[in-house]
């Protein structure tokens, strides 16, 4: 096949990118701060740029002072002028893309700029660096003998005046050159189809019969079309459909509660799962080791970052610090500044630094998505570690899970209302529920406090979901597929209620 040639020119892509990737991992701070400079020269006569005096800025405390944090609600009027054809406002460079992302499962949609400049330098230069970092842990990869499987968004892309729309991994596709359709999978044509069930058919169509070497796609649903492929080939695993495949590139969502049930459809053990960081806002980082929970962060892709502590978090009103200046094992929340003409936009999401050389983050969840009705402060990070300690000890394995708080009533305490979907249900839910109670006592002294002789916390109340309740619930609200979320946790109790109605 043409595997040598193929890998002849990836191998010196490989060669001439790490040597890049090298710089900023020598020089993170200085890459960091000649970016940031250039982000302000290249905006300075855009409307927002003139309006911040960004012509006078001369370092990062002239940006930190003169720019305000600022949320989508802050930006969304400039945005809405970009999409009905004003240029200029933002970003210097015409802007015709906007990635719709709705957040949480019923959000209002927002509309994120994608310029060419994001496009280019940083959602498709991560793309391939994704692959160059995996090929050069990996030598002796088969990776280019097949194709990769895909699974994006199920939107297509909308035209509104003279701006176009859609879910970003329909952008993307819109946007790939030509020779990709040869080493990937499905077709253009089926990747954009709207309808998310029909493409699912569609896809299962197009690949059962092509030697997939890769996955690529959001694990929540890339299980779901896993499991209809082995219902379709009558196969026991993935493996007996494509005995090539080595590697599943992965992100969106949390990895952990869906990590068991991948071990059981691809039983492989050299198998390979490399994790990615990304949004419609940017790409931020990427696994570049094998095996590895941490991922490296990229700081040369037109994205500038600063961190705010999580103890210290008070929305637009936070108080930022940049790369220079954070510590290991910190929750801090993200702001970014984009060469999408994104400036100190609060994307919602916390992280914790593993390593400060390199820079290297896990990602711990989202600054809406927690729980802290009576100051127990519990994140997305905890909750799933406690649910990894129970499982392990059940021998359960969890499909997908949300959580709300039961709010106090009179001389009622509190408590936090769970409810689970299981692959695997635990043999005893009283053992799981104490496990899992227990180890969120062990990992969060806040929430260890607030169930101190159950005063203000009630041990957590679980309900065992139906099958695929979950999806039937994405499905009624029109939300499959794509960049669509379970919330995990949440301060309310709409979600838990919603799916309680529906058990």
């Amino acid at each position: 096949m043409a595997f040598p040639i193929v890998n002849s020119i990836i191998s010196w892509f490989l060669k001439k990118r790490v040597h890049q990737i090298e710089l900023f991992l020598k020089y993170p701070i200085d890459v960091q701060e000649e970016l940031l400079l250039r982000l302000i020269s290249t905006a300075k006569k855009t409307e927002f740029g003139r309006e911040k005096n960004f012509a006078t800025f001369s370092d990062y405390t002239d940006f930190a002072t003169n720019v305000p944090i600022q949320k989508y609600e802050s930006i969304e009027p400039l945005i809405e002028r970009c999409r009905k054809g004003e240029q200029n406002l933002f970003w210097p460079a015409p802007i015709k893309w906007f990635a719709k992302s709705s957040g949480t499962t019923n959000a209002k949609s927002k509309f994120i700029p994608v310029s060419d400049d994001a496009l280019e330098y940083c959602h498709m230069k991560a793309g391939k660096d994704m692959l160059c970092l995996y090929i050069n842990n990996n030598e002796e990869t088969q990776l280019f003998t097949g194709k990769g499987l895909k699974l994006g968004g199920s939107s297509e892309i909308y035209k509104d005046n003279n701006s176009y729309f859609g879910d970003l991994s329909a952008i993307i596709t819109e946007n790939l050159p030509f020779w990709a359709d040869y080493s990937s999978a499905p077709s253009q044509e089926v990747a954009l189809m709207a309808e998310w069930e029909t493409k699912m058919e569609a896809i299962i169509d197009e690949t059962i019969h092509e030697d997939i070497t890769s996955l690529v796609g959001v694990p929540s649903w890339m299980l779901v079309l896993l499991n209809r492929v082995l219902e379709r080939t009558g196969k026991n695993n993935i493996l007996e459909v494509w005995p090539n495949l080595e590697v599943y590139f992965h992100g969106g969502v949390n990895f952990n509660p869906y990590r068991e049930q991948y071990k059981k459809l691809i039983p492989k053990k050299d198998f390979q799962y490399y994790e990615t960081y990304n949004a419609s806002e940017g790409f931020f980082a990427i696994q570049d080791k094998n095996g590895s929970k941490e991922l490296l962060l990229m700081l040369d892709y037109g994205i500038f970052y600063e961190f705010i502590p999580m103890t210290k978090y008070n929305g637009e009103d936070s108080v930022a610090i940049p790369l220079s200046k954070v510590k290991k094992g910190i929750n801090y929340a993200i702001i970014i500044t984009t060469n999408s003409g994104l400036w100190r936009y609060l994307i919602g999401d916390t992280v914790k630094f593993t390593s400060l050389d390199p820079y290297r983050i896990k990602i711990t969840g989202r600054t809406k998505h927690h729980i802290n009705v009576f100051g127990e402060e519990l994140i997305i990070e905890n909750a799933e570690e406690g649910l990894k300690m129970a499982c392990e000890k059940t021998n359960a394995v969890i499909k997908e899970y949300t959580v709300g708080p039961i709010f106090m009533k009179g001389i009622k305490n509190g408590g936090h209302e769970w409810v689970i979907e299981f692959d695997k249900k635990p043999e005893n839910m009283n053992y799981f529920t104490e496990i899992l109670d227990n180890a969120l006592k062990a990992i969060n002294s806040d929430y260890e406090a607030k169930r101190y002789n159950s005063l203000t916390l009630a041990m957590p109340k679980i309900h065992v979901a139906k099958d695929d309740l979950f999806y039937n619930w994405l499905k009624e609200k029109g939300k499959l597929g794509g960049q669509h979320k379970i919330p995990r946790l949440s301060n309310s109790r709409e979600f838990v209620e919603e799916l309680l109605q529906m058990q």
